[in-house]
């Protein structure tokens, strides 16, 4: 008896072919890429179900006769290969691999067919050759500029004067702080994607990071006018990772200071009952044009931008990344003012160092 629980849940398409060449099994993930219901294939002959071709347009299914080849294969290595549609639909590139289930006598009693879709491979792809170029991109500026710097003051130091010395050398270091955030971004994707993104949980002062972070933009030349914190009532006891959520608010913040206008407000509140609180909302708004209705679906996925004025396009799905490890609740929409506004929520959280 088969455990179709078991295959429910993964994420590739799983086809199970009986002694008899009859499918006996299809997954959820093999129904969307054969675009077919269980109704529609068990009980039906494998090669009339997945009909496969080769490049050179060979059936796949009469070149490896999987139940009267050698009795020593036990899977088949994975193969670009294409199915054939039918009622007017366009054929599709599939990955397949299959393995062999044999019996004592080393006949095939069940032939597990692995399908996946290339076009998820192909979106992969083309994000790491994105990510490739936005990182070259972002570090070829300040890279050229402390290269510029340290290779002017090498040769021409005596030219110099104490004070232009101090302006280059503040300049390297600027441009190098910016590589280091940089890699520290880089390093966020890859643990995200992995699902290794560490927390180390302690109880933190949420409006006392916003305001440290208002503190440093305006000791950087930001007017102090510009920014405006709000705080909503009592917060419990929150256990988050704080420089996570640092990164987080100073995401947002930086994200509603490039991109917006007029006053940014933060607004930090209990969220649950009044009389006991299960969370905190913390919301960042603007006053400037708001975000696209269209492009609010985007917004958190990697390398969106809302305009010209450069950045990573990092910043938001990093923060969507810390918020979601916290077990909480982030999105965006149209701020009351008629600007941008970014709002999440955390639950009160544990004091635990896990993912």
């Amino acid at each position: 008896m088969l455990d179709k629980a078991a295959y429910d849940e993964l994420p590739d398409g799983v086809v199970v072919v009986d002694a008899d060449g009859r499918v006996a099994l299809l997954n959820p993930a093999g129904e969307r890429i054969l675009g077919r219901g269980a109704d529609e294939t068990v009980g039906h002959d494998y090669r009339d179900v997945l009909p496969l071709v080769d490049a050179q347009g060979n059936d796949w299914w009469a070149c490896t006769k999987p139940f009267d080849g050698l009795a020593t294969r036990i899977r088949q290595p994975e193969r670009l290969l294409t199915l054939t549609t039918h009622a007017g639909k366009p054929d599709r590139d599939l990955l397949v691999t299959a393995t062999y289930v044999r019996d004592a006598d080393r006949a095939v009693q069940r032939l597990v067919i692995s399908l996946r879709d290339t076009a998820a491979r192909r979106r992969t792809e083309r994000s790491g050759a994105e990510l490739v170029s936005t990182v070259a991109h972002e570090l070829r500026s300040p890279l050229t500029s402390v290269k510029g710097f340290t290779a002017t003051l090498l040769t021409k130091w005596e030219r110099f004067n104490d004070e232009q010395k101090k302006l280059m050398l503040q300049t390297v270091n600027a441009d190098a702080d910016r590589v280091t955030r940089l890699i520290s971004e880089l390093l966020d994707v890859s643990r995200i994607e992995a699902g290794r993104l560490e927390l180390r949980k302690q109880v933190v002062d949420i409006p006392a990071l916003v305001k440290r972070d208002f503190d440093s933009r305006v000791a950087s030349g930001e007017s102090a006018d510009r920014f405006r914190l709000v705080t909503d009532g009592a917060l419990p006891e929150m256990w988050v990772d704080p420089d996570k959520m640092a990164q987080v608010i100073g995401n947002l913040i930086e994200n509603a200071v490039r991109h917006g206008g007029g006053t940014v407000t933060v607004t930090v509140a209990p969220t649950g009952d009044g009389e006991a609180p299960t969370g905190a909302e913390v919301s960042v708004t603007d006053e400037g044009d708001g975000i696209p209705a269209a492009a609010l679906g985007r917004i958190f996925t990697k390398f969106w931008r809302g305009g010209s004025r450069g950045g990573t396009g990092l910043g938001l799905y990093i923060a969507k990344g810390i918020v979601d490890a916290h077990g909480g609740h982030i999105e965006a929409g149209r701020a009351p003012t008629g600007g941008a506004q970014l709002r999440f929520e955390l639950p009160v959280g544990t004091p635990s160092f896990a993912l």
